[in-house]
Parts: structure tokens; C-alpha cells; sequence
């Protein structure tokens, strides 16, 4: 889009409130905070000036080129590395959730993945739990705020039911994110799977995990691990009774709300956490091209 626009929806957001820093429009260019950022407006990845302005690092958000391949047009064009905001399957070098795997990081990886704001919240959800009790089998439902892939009234669209008015249903559809699980979490390949509800809220998620337990555990046991593992950066922990819009503008990756955990039968074992699918996934954007910026070989 244009500098105008963009410097628009950065000073105002449905979601997130106002940007309270200092935002200007100099022609093609938006001014955050005195930084100059050039706006550009090209389809073609292999045509932007990446090598002339000495790009290290492209973020590819756009949903488009979303696998090793179609990525690699910014290398073409002169950036060194491109991080995709969305799963990039087997092709890519490294698929990241930040804190959980980043350290297999390598200088020479060029195009990596990010994963997606679900895959981010789960991987965090079972690593703990998986390394102190193990988990067998499980399925998850993401219940999720409504995106841009969806629509406001009825009209065509690939998948039947998004194809349906986004403010006015629960709509069942496919998700990758527990299935991609095993790019983070090896030992996780293939024990994972689920959908998601699409749900009329703007932002905030949660992720309902149900699986069976390598060995009998409680509610307090699982609990206590999630606890131990919140360290307020990636992982919060949470006993009181909140709703979504508390979760709002909260930067954690995965939230742990401690009041939802189920035990059955000893190894039955349910699981909860909140995510915002925007702020959170963002910020894990920046830690993993900072992470990636750092590695060596």
C-alpha cells in the first residue's frame, strides 16, 4: 500500500489502540520516531531493491510466498536471509518457535519459518509437558479470532464455510498447526492433530489441547510444570478467571490459564492456553530474526 495509508493504520488500530509514538509521511517514505522507512509497492519479490538498500533480513508476511521456493525471490532480489510468517513445511531450512527450538538456528540457514501464531502457542503448551510426563496422542481445537482470509457477508471463497459471514458464525476450519508440531518438536511427529473454530472476536485466541498422557498425572502436576515453565517472556501463567479480552496487546506467546486443566481416568488430560494471534506472533517475529542474525555454524 501507500505511505499514507500505512502511516494511517500504524497511528490508528481496531485491536490494539493508538500507536503512541510519532508517525509522518515524507512522499514515499512513513517516519517512525525519526526512522525513515521506505514504502514500496511491488508484486514481483525478485523486483524490489533488497541488494541496493543492503537488506539483511526480509520478513515475508504477506501469505503468498510461503514455502522455500517462492521465498527465495528476495534472495534473488539481494536480501541475504527471509524469516516466513506462516508454516513453510519440509522445503525450508528451520522451522522456529522462538523458545522452543531457535537454538538449532544456523549462519547459513537462508530461508526459515516462523511457523504461525498456533503452531507458536501449542509448541510452548506441550514441550514442558511432553519432557516431564510425555504425551502419547492428542488433538487440538484452536478456538480463533477471525483473519483477513475470511469475509464480512457471504461470498465465494474456496473453503465452503469461509465462505460464510465471519461476524455472524462459529466457522469449523482446517488448520496446520498441530501437525506441524513435529517441524518444532521431533519426538512430537505425527502424535498431534486437530481444527479450528473461527470465532466473531477481532483478536485473541485459544488453543484446547486433549491428550493422552505417557503415564497417570493430576491436575496439580500439570499445573505445577506449567508454572515452573512461565518465564513472562514467552510463557505466562495464569489461575485467575479471565476471558479473551484480557489477553489482548499481550506479548507471551502462550498463556497457561492453570483454572481450565482437566485430568480423567489418570492419563486423560486436558489443556488450555490463551494467545494473541497478533501482538504475541509479532513479537516472536523480531526475537527470531534477532536469533537468526546471531547464529553460527
Amino acid at each position: 500500500g501507500d505511505s499514507h495509508t500505512n502511516a494511517h493504520l500504524t497511528q490508528y488500530d481496531t485491536a490494539h489502540g493508538r500507536f503512541p509514538g510519532e508517525v509522518n509521511v515524507d512522499g514515499e517514505y512513513m517516519v517512525v520516531n525519526g526512522d525513515r522507512i521506505h514504502v514500496l509497492n511491488e508484486r514481483d519479490p525478485a523486483s524490489l531493491p533488497w541488494g541496493d538498500m543492503g537488506i539483511d533480513v526480509v520478513l515475508e508476511c504477506t501469505g503468498i510466498f510461503a514455502s522455500k521456493d517462492k521465498a527465495s525471490l528476495h534472495l534473488e532480489a539481494g536480501a541475504k536471509k527471509v524469516i516466513i510468517s506462516a508454516p513453510g513445511g519440509y522445503g525450508v531450512d528451520a522451522t522456529i518457535v522462538y523458545g522452543v527450538n531457535h537454538n538449532v538456528l544456523k549462519a547459513s540457514d537462508t530461508v526459515i519459518s516462523n511457523a504461525s501464531c498456533t503452531t507458536n502457542c501449542l509448541a510452548l503448551l506441550v514441550k514442558p509437558i511432553n519432557e516431564k510426563i510425555g504425551i502419547e496422542n492428542g488433538l487440538m481445537t484452536t478456538i480463533h479470532s477471525y483473519t483477513n482470509d475470511q469475509v464480512l457477508t457471504d461470498v465465494y471463497h474456496t473453503d465452503l464455510r469461509r465462505a460464510r459471514s465471519a461476524t455472524s458464525s462459529m466457522i469449523p476450519t482446517k488448520t496446520g498447526a498441530a501437525a506441524a508440531i513435529g517441524l518444532v518438536i521431533p519426538e512430537l511427529n505425527g502424535k498431534l492433530d486437530g481444527f479450528a473454530v473461527r470465532v466473531p472476536t477481532i483478536n485473541v485466541s485459544l488453543v484446547d489441547l486433549t491428550f493422552t498422557a505417557s503415564r497417570d498425572t493430576t491436575v496439580e502436576e500439570i499445573n505445577a510444570i506449567m508454572k515452573e515453565a512461565a518465564d513472562g517472556k514467552v510463557q505466562g501463567y495464569s489461575e485467575a478467571p479471565l476471558v479473551s479480552v484480557d489477553f489482548n496487546h499481550t506479548s507471551t506467546t502462550s498463556n497457561f490459564d492453570a483454572s481450565l486443566t482437566r485430568v480423567t481416568n489418570g492419563n486423560l488430560v486436558k489443556v488450555c492456553s490463551w494467545y494473541d494471534n497478533e501482538w504475541g506472533f509479532s513479537n516472536r517475529m523480531i526475537d527470531t530474526t534477532i536469533a537468526l542474525m546471531n547464529a553460527k555454524d
